[in-house]
């Protein structure tokens, strides 16, 4: 059996060998830099709508996690607007109002070339309450045909020293008019992004970032009426300490379980191998289909009208090609997954971190399950029936004895998706930083990632619960 997202599992080494020697790579090409500002982010008060996001960071998690995500009437109406202007709403957002100006883009994975209006806002600086060493972008937004948007980062350096603007992603949710795209390598030799993540090359330096901020380019055809439509923008930083195992948390003593569709990404294998190589790597995209469709998210006809008669689930398909990433050649970029969620109307995603199982378990009891992200040898995870070196699966429900009930997607079929996973070889495989491989050579874990969907206007349950985990 193919170890799903093999990519990541590259991604994985290099950020573990750059914590003793540093990460090699020359700057990427700048794209299309907007002649703006900068060459040289659950619920908000009632009038301003609500988003999955906020301001500031929960106890628990303070010490190694910071979120911020801009998404009310008064974050899009601060930071800098040049030719952006804040929309009000049921979910207020950022949109084109005079377009600052025109530039050319070559898309570097068909060739076509392109004239593009666009307008840009950057985003007030967030002074982080964690000096971090890795920073993850999210953002959710609409960009009908004809329009398309650019992430940028900017961090500063607890020496003063600013980064330049990297590039986090380059994103439309269809396909037609340019190729969704991370731009991976860019680098000033201290920090580098890895196709989702801004890393520091050498964390034992001591090089952190002390805060950031974002800059986001929205595009459209020269003359349209209407351009792309962000609804929330923000980023997670973290700084986890190298660990390979983690101290085990407490669990509830109360068994609890969310009736989440079932998808096994092995029925869909061989299909569309141009979309990372067919089915059996589409661990990604198919939890987040379980998601998304457990919050009532439904692809419609005419979206699924070109996946091939008489394949089953059709929608995975769909989801797969919605969130390929060109440079990257897989379907397992967290943000775009995240993205990809919220293109379903009344949801929000995020790529987060949390810090214990127990924080996973608060969640899923306030109805909320969680995409979590792993790596482990088949010994490491008794009932798995397999190893990978970077796989997706969600989590569900607990049993009375904290045992994790998972909706695996590499499972032969739907019926088998539903696994049950032992609390202790479960949490220390999801949150531990290091591992030793099949080989035995020292890797890296991802430290706690998660993918969170849920309704961009959580209910208060939902919201104690994220503001208890530290996403609110």
């Amino acid at each position: 059996m193919t170890a799903p997202t093999p990519r990541r599992a590259l991604l994985a080494v290099a950020l573990a060998a750059a914590t003793t020697v540093g990460l090699p790579g020359g700057r990427a090409s700048a794209g299309p830099a907007p002649s703006a500002p900068g060459t040289g982010p659950v619920p908000a008060p009632a009038a301003e709508g609500a988003a999955v996001g906020g301001d500031a960071t929960a106890t628990a998690t303070a010490r190694t996690v910071d979120n911020r995500f801009w998404y009310s009437l008064s974050h899009w109406r601060a930071g800098t607007h040049n030719g952006t202007t804040a929309v009000g709403g049921a979910r207020p957002g950022l949109e084109i109002a005079t377009p600052a100006g025109r530039t050319v883009y070559t898309d570097p994975h068909t060739a076509r070339k392109a004239t593009w209006e666009y307008a840009t806002w950057t985003s007030p600086v967030h002074r982080s309450t964690v000096p971090a060493t890795e920073a993850i972008a999210s953002w959710n937004a609409r960009t009908p045909a004809g329009t398309w948007i650019q992430i940028e980062l900017r961090g500063t350096y607890t020496d003063g020293k600013a980064t330049p603007w990297y590039v986090m992603g380059r994103w439309a949710a269809g396909d037609g008019d340019i190729r969704r795209t991370s731009v991976d390598g860019q680098t000033d030799g201290r920090t580098t992004v890895w196709t989702d993540s801004l890393a520091v090359d050498n964390p034992a330096s001591g090089v952190r970032i002390k805060d950031w901020q974002l800059r986001l380019t929205l595009y459209r055809k020269p003359g349209a009426d209407r351009g792309p439509t962000v609804c929330l923008a923000g980023a997670m930083v973290s700084d986890i300490p190298d660990r390979f195992t983690v101290t085990a948390s407490t669990p509830s003593g109360k068994a609890h379980e969310l009736k989440v569709p079932r998808y096994s990404q092995e029925i869909h294998a061989g299909r569309y191998p141009e979309y990372d190589n067919g089915g059996e790597a589409w661990c990604s995209p198919t939890s987040s289909q379980m998601v998304v469709e457990f919050w009532g998210g439904r692809a419609s006809t005419k979206a699924l009208s070109w996946v091939k008669a008489g394949y089953r689930d059709p929608q995975v398909c769909h989801a797969a090609r919605s969130t390929y990433d060109a440079a990257y050649k897989g379907c397992g970029n967290w943000p775009f997954n995240a993205a990809y969620a919220a293109t379903y109307r009344g949801l929000a995603g995020v790529v987060t971190r949390l810090t214990s199982l127990a924080d996973l378990e608060t969640l899923v009891r306030a109805g909320i399950p969680v995409i979590t992200s792993q790596s482990f040898r088949a010994e490491e995870l008794g009932g798995a029936g397999y190893g990978t070196a970077g796989h997706l699966m969600t989590v569900i429900g607990f049993t009375a004895a904290g045992d994790v009930i998972a909706n695996d997607p590499n499972s032969p079929d739907n019926p088998a998706v539903r696994r049950v996973y032992k609390r202790r070889e479960w949490e220390n495989n999801w949150l531990r930083t290091k591992r030793h491989n099949a080989a035995g050579k020292t890797v890296s874990g991802t430290g706690g990632i998660c993918y969170l969907y849920g309704p961009a206007v959580p209910g208060p349950v939902q919201t104690a619960a994220l503001k208890a985990v530290g996403v609110l």
